[in-house]
Order: structure tokens, then C-alpha cells, then sequence
């Protein structure tokens, strides 16, 4: 058997080899590798399997990147997070409506200058990088310079990244509102320059149903129907005073998903963050939609919004991602983020296991944003986005891990335990651009 390959990774691999509909079937799908070899060609997995059927096809003298020891899991796919709002993590006091106000909207003002944008766009994708983070979907602001900035830096690193520039036209500062017309112009743009470029992504980016006007919804239907292969970005059912103010402002619709469903705005690349007060038809119409919902723990928990019912989800057989949400989420690390999932399933009497949230965490996630062709998993043909996890980072960590035989323990140890301190290697497009003790992005 002949093939080409430029990289050989040996280690302990865990990943999910197929999409499921039930957690029933994770068992099944659960694929773990203790002593196993990757071979890479660039940035595309080329072979996958046990170091013992692998070990024949390396040339002889051919270097091979030894991470036993370590457990090699899939890139985490972060289904919704503000990029802007990482300079005000950990705002203190306050519930959804009055947050955005005191917050959220000073500093999103700031982003209409590029210098300040691409110095923020860098320090953004450290720190996913930093975190095991190799896929996300990011709100910019109302600014096309944010959206631009991102772009660049994420191009730089060929990183898969989908992003776009909130569309805002009523309920915010005047310095934060645009008309519709410029919204749809700007949007344009940004999507014939961005979407489809390198492992880039455009989503169409109306902040929420009380942002924007019944004019505004027609220039974000408009622009689906012009690009039907970019994405819809929004929020859905954060706050029970939220979801009543929806229900003022739109009062010819059943509820607050119907405000986007009726302007087209639902569908394949439809992603819902929060989804936590949704009534039966609105689970309904995700459902047959086949919309996907961005569960986002940390932010749930902080601002006092609410719990999102995965037992629900799983009997809509709705598409679910994890999204750490920053800066309402308190963390970019996405094992402190299952591990929150994790009490958030408590408080329903819903036990989460290790192997669903890692599965919501990785091929889950790419699901979620249609991306299960391409990310998720070691699958051949797959793209090169993986992590390198130190199970082991301290001396309660050692302790339990060294006392924990199985994998589903293991893998449970870290995300009740594990913080940033546990990523040692994250690699992009089959290259290594974060390590473990450096403080910067790789070139």
C-alpha cells in the first residue's frame, strides 16, 4: 500500500467516528486507540489506526511526533462565541437585557477602529488556540472593520472560522445602528470577500428579534435567498424577559422563533444560540428545519438565564453544538464549559456522560454547523485540526488519573478538573500552532 504522507503522530487518539441521533448510540460510535498512529499529507488526515498495523507503512528513519502519554482528541468546535466581548469577561451583576446596556455596547463601540480590531482579533484567537479551540462561529460587531480583521488573522493560521458583522438597527446606541440599506450593503460585501475563502466562513449576523426592525429582517431574508450557502447567526429564547419583549414588538407572530422562520431565516445553516424557553412548536420547527441550536453553559449560569433542556433536544432530534459564549461565558476553555454542561444536566436529573459532551464538544459541534464532511473527527480525508491533551496537569489531576482505569473516567476527570493548563499541543490545518509553556500564536 503506497501513500503519501508528511507528518506521523503516535499517541492515545479518541474521537467519535460517526454522527449520532440518540445517546444511545454513542457507545457505538465511540472509536479509542490507546497506542494508535495519524498519518498527515499537509493538512489532511490520510491514514488512522493502531500503531501496531501503522508501523509498516512509515519508510524506514521516518520521524515520528511521539505524544504517549498524552490523549489526542479531535479540535473543540466553539458553536457561538463574541469575539468582541472578550475584553469584558466577568461583568458582574447583571441579568441579559440590562448587561447588553452597561456592557456589552460601550465596548462594542470600539470596534469600529481597525488597529483596535485586529490587535483584539489576535488576542481572540490566542486564546482559542490556547484552549484547544480550532473551529468557531464569532459574532462580530455592527463594524465591518471587525469582521475584516478576524478574517485576516484567521487566514493567516488557515484556521476554519465562521464569521460576521451584527446587523442592529433600533434598541442600541446610536453610534451602534445602522439603516437597513447599509446593513445589507455592508453585508454583501463582507460575505463576497470572505465567504468560501481559504476555510472561511460568512454567517449573516442579526444580533437578535429586538435589534431589528421588520425592514431590517427583510434585507437579512433578502440576503439568504441571494446566498444560500452562508450561514444565519442569532439568538433565540435567552431571557424569559427577552422572549416577552419579542412578543411585543412582533405581536402578529405565534412566538419568537416564528419572527425568523417567517423571514426565511431557519434552515441547514441556521444556528440558534440559548434556545432556553422555547414552547413545543418552536422545537418543532427547529426540528423540521433542521436548524441547529448553540448550547452555551457558562453564560446560562452567569446570567441567570436559565437551563437548556438536552433531554429535549435529543427527543426533537434537534442538532446540538457546545458555545462557550464569551464574554457572557466565563471561560474559552471547553472542558470547564462541558463541565458546566455537566451541572447544568444535574439540575434536570439529566446525567451527562463524558462521551456525549466530548461528542456535542467535537463531532457534534461540526454537525451542528455542517462541517461533519470536513472536521469532527480522524476519519481519512478529514482536515488536520486536532488536540494534544495532558490529562495530567497537577497534582489532584495526577491523583485521579492515576486512579481512574477506564476512558469514560478519564475523559470525565478532565472536564471536571481540566482548565487551559491541559492543552499541550493544538494543531491547525496539520500544523502545530499552540504549545504548551508559549504565550503566542505559532507562525
Amino acid at each position: 500500500m503506497s501513500m503519501h504522507f508528511t507528518t506521523a503522530i503516535r499517541g492515545n487518539f479518541f474521537d467519535m467516528a460517526a454522527c449520532v441521533d440518540q445517546p444511545q448510540q454513542l457507545e457505538h460510535a465511540l472509536r479509542h486507540i490507546p497506542d494508535g498512529l495519524l498519518l498527515l499529507n499537509g493538512g489532511t488526515i490520510v491514514w488512522h489506526g493502531s500503531w501496531q498495523q501503522g508501523e509498516a507503512l512509515l519508510p524506514a528513519g521516518f520521524e515520528v511526533v511521539d505524544y504517549r502519554g498524552k490523549l489526542i482528541v479531535p479540535g473543540f468546535v466553539d458553536t457561538h462565541i463574541h469575539y468582541p466581548q472578550t475584553e469584558m469577561i466577568g461583568a458582574y451583576g447583571e441579568q441579559l437585557l440590562s448587561w447588553l446596556q452597561q456592557y456589552t455596547f460601550p465596548t462594542e463601540s470600539q470596534y469600529g477602529c481597525e488597529q483596535h480590531a485586529a490587535r483584539m482579533s489576535a488576542f481572540f484567537l490566542q486564546q482559542l488556540l490556547n484552549n484547544g479551540t480550532t473551529t468557531a462561529l464569532v459574532f462580530g460587531t455592527v463594524h465591518p472593520q471587525s469582521v475584516n480583521a478576524l478574517f485576516e488573522q484567521a487566514a493567516g493560521l488557515n484556521m476554519r472560522l465562521i464569521a460576521g458583522k451584527v446587523m442592529m438597527d433600533r434598541h442600541a446606541p446610536e453610534a451602534l445602528l445602522e439603516t437597513p440599506a447599509q446593513s445589507y450593503q455592508q453585508t454583501r460585501e463582507l460575505i463576497l470577500r470572505w465567504h468560501g475563502k481559504q476555510r472561511l466562513g460568512y454567517a449573516i449576523t442579526p444580533r437578535f428579534a429586538p435589534t431589528s426592525t421588520p425592514e431590517l429582517l427583510a434585507q437579512v431574508q433578502r440576503l439568504r435567498e441571494e446566498f444560500p450557502d452562508v450561514y444565519l447567526h442569532t439568538h433565540l429564547s435567552e431571557n424569559p424577559d427577552e422572549v416577552a419583549w419579542v412578543k411585543d414588538l412582533f405581536p402578529e407572530h405565534s412566538g419568537y422563533l416564528d419572527v425568523y422562520h417567517q423571514y426565511g431565516l431557519t434552515g441547514d445553516k441556521s444556528v440558534f444560540a440559548h434556545c432556553l424557553h422555547l414552547e413545543e412548536a418552536e422545537w418543532d420547527c427547529l426540528c423540521d428545519t433542521h436548524s441547529s441550536i448553540a448550547f452555551c453553559p457558562t453564560s446560562n449560569l452567569f446570567l441567570g438565564s436559565g437551563l437548556f433542556d438536552m433531554q429535549k433536544a435529543w427527543h426533537k432530534r434537534v442538532k446540538v453544538g457546545v458555545g462557550t459564549d464569551v464574554g457572557a461565558g466565563t471561560t474559552f476553555n471547553m472542558l470547564q464549559t462541558l463541565g458546566e454542561a455537566y451541572k447544568v444536566g444535574q439540575l434536570q436529573r439529566y446525567k451527562l456522560s463524558a462521551c456525549e459532551a466530548f461528542y456535542h464538544a467535537t463531532l457534534g459541534g461540526a454537525r451542528a454547523l455542517g462541517l461533519d464532511a470536513h472536521i469532527g473527527n480522524f476519519n481519512v480525508g478529514k482536515e488536520a485540526d486536532f488536540v494534544v491533551l495532558d490529562p495530567a496537569v497537577s497534582p489532584l489531576q495526577k491523583l485521579r488519573h492515576e486512579n481512574s482505569r477506564k476512558l469514560a473516567e478519564q475523559l470525565f476527570i478532565l472536564m471536571t478538573l481540566g482548565d487551559d493548563r491541559n492543552i499541550y499541543r493544538t494543531y491547525v490545518d496539520g500544523k502545530v500552532v499552540y504549545q504548551a509553556g508559549e504565550s503566542k500564536v505559532a507562525a
